[in-house]
Formats: C-alpha cells, structure tokens, sequence
C-alpha cells in the first residue's frame, strides 16, 4: 500500500515536472524572455555600485577612465579603459591629481593620451560574457591579466554591450556585433591604434562576439585583420550549446531535450540568436590562409593567431566545445582537410602535456596559428585571471614581434 501511494506521487512529480518544463519552453519561445535567458542582461551582479567609480574593484585612483561610445545606430555604450600597472606608475602624480571619472572629456584625460600617442602601446578589446556588467564578478581581476605580461605597455578597453549595464538598448546577435565594431572603429579610427597593436579577447558569450568582429573584417573588400584572438570558454555553436548549457549554470536550457534529436532541433528553430562560431572561425581562417601577403594591412605572412582556452571543470559550458572549434578551424588551414575524429588521434601524439597545468595543441601554416589550451581547473569564469590568459594575450601579440622589439628596446 505505501509502494503504491509513493509511485502515484511519483508519478505525478514527474508530471508536474513535465508540464512545467513545457511552459519553460513556451515562455523560451517568446523572443523578450528567451533573450533574457541567453543574455541574462538583466542581472546586473554588481549589488547596487556605481560602474563609474572603478576604484570600488580595487583599481587605483583613475586608473581606469569610465566613457561612453555611441554606435551607427544610436545606441550608447558604456566603457572602461584600463591602464597597465607600469605604465600608471610612470605617471602616477599626474594621473592622482587629474579629475575623477567623466568630468573630464575622455580625449583630454593622460590615460587616454598614453594610449594614442606611444607607437608602441598594445590594447586588448575586451568582450565580456552573458550576464553582469563589465565590472561583475571575475571581470576586474582579469582586466589585470590583460597587461600582467607587458606592464607597462597592453592597454585594455572594456565594453557593456547593449542592454547591459548602464548601456542603452537591448541585446541581438546583430546588435552585439554593431556593439563590437563601434568599439574597434573607436580604437582604430579614433585613437589611431592599427589593427596590427590590437587583440581580440573574449570570454563565453564574448568569444562568439569576438569571432564575428574578425570575421566580419575579413570579409570586408579590403581585410583588416587584428594581432590575434583569445578565446576563453567558448562555445561551437548555439544548437550544440543548447544541448548543454545551464542558465547561471543551473537551469538547464534544452538538456532534457538531449536524448530526442529531432525534438530538440525543432525547439533549435525558436533560438533567433544563433552565434554560429565554428562556422564563422571557419571562414575567418579559410579567407586567411587564401590572402596574399600584400592583401592584408600587415607586411608579415603571418595572418592569424587563435588561442582556445577552456576549464575541464567549467560546467557552464563543457570543454568539449574547444574541441569542437579547435577542429572547425583546423580542418579550415588544411587544404586536405581531417575529419574530427582523426584530429583527435593526431592531438594524443603531438600535443604537449603540462601535467597539473592540463594539456595544449598546437596546429602551425605558413599563413597562421592555432591553439588549444585546456586546463585542469579554472571553472568557467576564474581562469580569466589566470596567468595562462596572460601568457596568451602575449602570444597573441607576436604575430608583428612587437613583444621582443620592445623588450630589446628596453633591454638596451
């Protein structure tokens, strides 16, 4: 009798569980709702502070310089750009004595001086994550990882995409990519940086963003191409991420669809935001490897730099993903191409294992590299601030030898 009563109630859990999953997807299928559970813009994450007053994370007395950006379409961005350590300790009096965040016009302000008028300063364009503001969580430690290899000479400007933060408008997948390039024409057009000085970093939701900023430029009559990328936690695409993501990595999205292909790629069909990266690096590479080298702004052969960072324990987004995007863009640099499953058997010979650090893999041409780095440990979010960051936003800046010419100018 109490066997029969608790597989009634059983039953009926499931049920309720059931029913309630399915009006998660009706309401997913609603465009306001579904973008506030990819985006999760909504969650500001930064309890009540100022995102002008940077001072509260720990940055020293104006050393990032809050601005705002304004795109093709009208939206208003709000922006942070930081100053390495080294760099700020140079000009530490002036930049104390100077006025706090916007009083000043960000074009009258050191910081923004430093950055415009050394022919040798480097900036990262940094694309943030779905969630939280530019200052949330592990953000503002990784914003100095950014320059801990070069301390006195990467810069790192930050940005809310639209919908977040204090940033004006609500997310899309056009709407983030018009964000992205507002940002990059600002450093190139505005500061004067050429593309050669710039990387690419992005995290999660970023890394699709950054994807498409490069390829959006090389696909431009005459190619603009930047130093390189790093991507960190990145995801293939949307219709494999849906398989596997959990919302503020615990609701899960379309996982319970898994095990029903057909179901859930019909669900697949209501997701407007696709972020299809694998097939956008794809193209990126493929244009890449078929430039001349008197076609790019560059007189170096070398066209691309690629780093793939990923956790094991990330449960946001599994490290399978790198996997996935590392093949995407391999299989594109060879004009044989390799299936994934031979790649995977390549990798067990020929990367290079780092013991409690994880693993990397490495695949070089004439025209670029790329690279797979996946840690032990790191979670989704904290290995931002990680050294291996640091060490790939370095080497993403080689591509010109920008780093060792500096590095014998200082040495002399």
């Amino acid at each position: 009798m109490f066997l029969d009563s608790l597989f009634r109630h059983t039953l009926n859990g499931l049920g309720i569980s059931v029913v309630g999953y399915l009006l998660f997807l009706g309401i997913l299928s609603i465009p306001f709702f579904q973008n506030h559970a990819i985006y999760l813009h909504g969650l500001k994450l930064t309890w009540f502070k100022d995102v002008r007053i940077a001072e509260q994370w720990g940055f020293l007395r104006n050393q990032v310089t809050p601005f705002t950006l304004t795109t093709p379409d009208g939206v208003t961005l709000h922006a942070w750009h930081i100053l390495p350590l080294g760099l700020y300790y140079q000009h530490e009096e002036e930049l104390v004595k100077q006025p706090n965040g916007l009083a000043v016009n960000i074009t009258e302000r050191t910081s923004f001086k430093l950055l415009r008028d050394d022919p040798e300063a480097l900036l990262v364009l940094y694309l943030h994550g779905a969630g939280g503001t530019l200052a949330s969580g592990w953000r503002p430690p990784s914003y100095r990882a950014m320059y801990a290899g070069a301390p006195d000479k990467i810069h790192t400007v930050a940005i809310d995409y639209r919908g977040f933060g204090s940033s004006s408008g609500s997310p899309s997948e056009q709407g983030l990519l018009t964000d992205a390039v507002t940002l990059a024409e600002w450093a190139m057009h505005e500061v004067g940086i050429p593309p050669s000085r710039i990387v690419i970093f992005g995290q999660s939701l970023g890394t699709a963003v950054g994807i498409s900023l490069a390829h959006y430029y090389t696909m431009q009559p005459s190619p603009t191409l930047f130093s390189g990328m790093v991507l960190v936690a990145p995801f293939a695409d949307v219709e494999l991420l849906t398989s596997t993501y959990r919302i503020a990595g615990t609701v899960p999205l379309l996982g319970p669809l898994a095990p029903f292909p057909r179901l859930l790629a019909f669900f697949n069909t209501f997701i407007l935001s696709k972020w299809p990266s694998n097939v956008k690096l794809a193209e990126f590479i493929r244009a890449c490897e078929s430039m001349s080298s008197n076609n790019s702004n560059s007189s170096s052969s070398t066209k691309y730099h690629v780093t793939i960072i990923h956790a094991e324990d990330d449960y946001d987004i599994p490290w399978s993903h790198s996997d996935q995007l590392f093949w995407h863009a391999v299989n594109a640099a060879r004009q044989d191409g390799i299936s994934f499953d031979d790649l995977g058997k390549e990798k067990e010979q020929t990367r290079t294992a780092l013991g409690p650090a994880g693993w990397a893999a490495e695949h070089r041409t004439a025209k670029g590299v790329i690279r797979e780095e996946i840690a032990k440990w790191g979670l989704h979010d904290r290995i931002m601030s990680y050294p291996i960051v640091s060490l790939a936003v370095l080497r993403a800046f080689e591509r010109q030898n920008i780093l060792a010419l500096h590095q014998t100018t200082h040495d002399s």
